[in-house]
């Protein structure tokens, strides 16, 4: 039987959010999860909060962050504890979660993830610890966040944060290689290697005016991502850097040959910055902790590092 943690009281409620449907991992490992807590931490509300479209993950979380808020001298407020948001899914929801809680300035809310989806990069990347045992005891720490903004003149500019990566180019093709190959490590490398020859090189120019061609640009703030790759040697989501993995453009051979050492061995050290800036010279694919999206031909990309912009556990 596990044993119950008595002490302190460590969070005023716990908010799970996930996606119900019975389909999918994540309805039963929130059932799981309130179970246990239900156990260890009785005294604790556990709230389920099931999402019903896209984006209903965002609001929840800001809704939950916004009942943990700072007070005017930037501590806790006296005699309350904060939230805490638990995400059961894969990066993508964690995304919605993280930003929902980022949407509310000053807020004290503390977010973690159970992996409940594909590739789960940022859980690999960063756990110390089984969640149950994060939330129960482990330490409250600081983690940074990538902000990405995409102007190109036509309306508001598009803004996110970013738990874990933004990539261009391979990264977006890669994703839409492996949904489309179906579950499992053979059928999933195999649809990485049949979009290599269709992959499309792109141009891009930097600030000071410098050009150049590439097959991939990553921006990370974790070493893993696409569920088989070690993009650098970097473990350190809190320094108020971020990881640069770049391609220029290159042979099929040569990028399938960049491909498997990152699948096998890891791509080794990289160039760490706190802000990467460009613009596009043509249509490129983009995608952000699993998510794919769009940017247009002229358009002007800032990718900076926010720096313990929010709160975890383990």
């Amino acid at each position: 039987m596990t044993a119950q943690i008595v002490g302190p009281l460590r969070f005023s409620r716990i908010v799970v959010v996930f996606e119900p449907n019975p389909a999918k991992i994540a309805l039963y490992l929130s059932r799981q999860l309130c179970a246990e807590l239900a156990k260890r931490m009785p005294e604790i509300p556990v709230n389920q909060l099931p999402t019903s479209h896209a984006g209903h993950g965002r609001e929840l979380a800001r809704a939950a962050a916004q009942q943990s808020l700072a007070s005017p001298s930037g501590g806790q407020v006296v005699g309350e504890l904060p939230v805490l948001i638990v995400s059961v899914s894969g990066d993508g929801g964690f995304n919605d979660v993280v930003n929902g809680a980022m949407d509310v300035p000053n807020s004290t809310a503390i977010c973690i993830v159970l992996a409940a989806g594909n590739a789960n990069d940022h859980r690999r990347s960063v756990a110390s610890m089984s969640v149950v045992d994060a939330i129960v005891a482990g330490p409250i720490r600081h983690m940074d966040q990538l902000q990405l903004t995409v102007r190109d003149g036509a309306g508001p500019p598009m803004e996110r944060y970013v738990h874990s990566y933004v990539g261009f180019g391979l990264t977006a093709a890669m994703a839409r290689g492996i949904e489309n190959s179906g579950k499992g490590r053979v059928r999933e490398l195999f649809g990485v290697v049949v979009t290599l020859p269709r992959l499309q090189s792109f141009e891009i120019v930097r600030p000071d005016g410098a050009r150049g061609w590439f097959d991939s640009l990553v921006l990370a703030n974790v070493n893993e991502m696409a569920k088989y790759g070690t993009v650098s040697d970097s473990r350190i989501p809190s320094d108020g850097k971020f990881e640069v993995i770049f391609l220029p453009h290159t042979t099929r051979w040569a990028l399938a040959m960049m491909t498997l050492r990152a699948v096998t061995v890891g791509l080794g050290r990289q160039l760490s910055v706190s802000r990467y800036e460009f613009s596009t010279e043509v249509p490129l694919p983009g995608q952000f902790d699993g998510e794919i999206f769009d940017v247009p031909s002229g358009a002007s990309v800032v990718v900076e590092s926010a720096h313990r912009a929010i709160r975890t556990l383990g």
